[in-house]
């Protein structure tokens, strides 16, 4: 149904109905009768109805009023009724509560079962649940009552005159919508790849893809409890994943630094001594020394000395050849 403020012209018979609502036991005698049809149809021509001088409208008012003597009431009077009892639980299927006024009301006044009336009745039940949503949006925290008005599809226009906000709030929150929407889709095109996979794996894909918790329990209707699993499952790979690298870049420095002094055969040890000093004739700047060192794949601990001690090169170079 739609969700417009937009009122047309209301139809002789509702207008005629309504008038019917203010009366009192004075204007339905017999004796006050004819004063009172001619009364209500002036009323009605000042308001754009041809009734006074058109014998079809007159007739349908002196039927409506004969109808309301029948019944002791004016059929407004049930309509409201109905109308003001329905909640939003029941206009969740807005057609049914339709049917449901028309036939209850249609057993004591059976020209409201005709089918010029239906459309009134729908705008009767659209502007009250269109009521009861705005009412129940003002109790909603933050922007959660605007979202539920958008969602409900609710005209633009309604929303910024009943929640007393401005467009460019409006446009903000429905922007947000947008973008959860657009996510969602990425989260469901990404389950249709893995639709035939158990539910540790999909969410494993989805983590791989960057998708949070609240989205895959949203979109997925994965529990929580699994999402946890494989979070710890996914954390232990990552911890194995880390220690080896760190072995790895321990493996790869310790052969990048060369062995230890204590580990260099003596006939090597001369030559990286010899290698040294003629390094340390090009250059005493310790950065340059160390990287032509380096390339010369010269031990960091033998290079540290040289830095640091040069003087101790020769008791190296004196114990290694004995």
């Amino acid at each position: 149904m739609a969700t417009s403020d937009a009122m047309e012209k209301k139809p002789l018979w509702l207008s005629i109905e309504e008038k019917f609502l203010g009366f009192g036991a004075q204007d339905l005698s017999d004796e006050a009768l004819e004063e009172t049809i001619q009364r209500v149809a002036g009323d009605l021509d000042a308001a754009g109805y041809r009734v006074s001088g058109y014998g079809g409208n007159l007739l349908q008012l002196r039927w409506a009023l004969a109808d309301m003597r029948a019944a002791g009431r004016p059929l407004m009077q049930d309509v409201g009724a109905a109308i003001d009892a329905l909640t939003l639980e029941q206009l969740a299927d807005p057609y049914a509560a339709v049917n449901k006024i028309i036939s209850d009301i249609g057993r004591s006044w059976p020209k409201f079962r005709q089918s010029d009336r239906r459309v009134d009745v729908i705008r009767m039940v659209e502007k009250k649940k269109r009521d009861l949503l705005i009412a129940r949006a003002k109790e909603l925290p933050d922007d959660e009552g605007i979202r539920l008005l958008i969602e409900q599809g609710m005209a633009f226009p309604v929303i910024v005159d009943r929640m007393e906000i401005t467009e460019e709030k409006l446009a903000a929150v429905n922007a947000a919508i947008e973008k959860e929407r657009a996510a969602r889709a990425k989260v469901e095109g990404l389950l249709a790849a893995v639709a035939d996979k158990g539910e540790a794996d999909k969410v494993r894909y989805l983590f791989d893809h960057d998708i949070s918790e609240k989205m895959i329990v949203a979109v997925a209707h994965i529990q929580q409890s699994v999402i946890d699993a494989v979070k710890q499952a996914m954390e232990a790979e990552l911890q194995e994943k880390q220690r080896l690298a760190e072995e790895a870049a321990a493996q790869k420095k310790a052969a990048a630094e060369g062995p230890a002094l204590e580990d260099i055969p003596s006939d090597q040890m001369l030559e990286y001594i010899e290698g040294i000093r003629e390094i340390m004739e090009f250059s005493d700047q310790e950065k340059e020394i160390r990287v032509m060192c380096e390339q010369s794949a010269i031990p960091k601990a033998l290079v540290d000395i040289a830095v640091s001690d040069p003087d101790k090169l020769d008791a190296l170079e004196k114990a290694a050849e004995g």
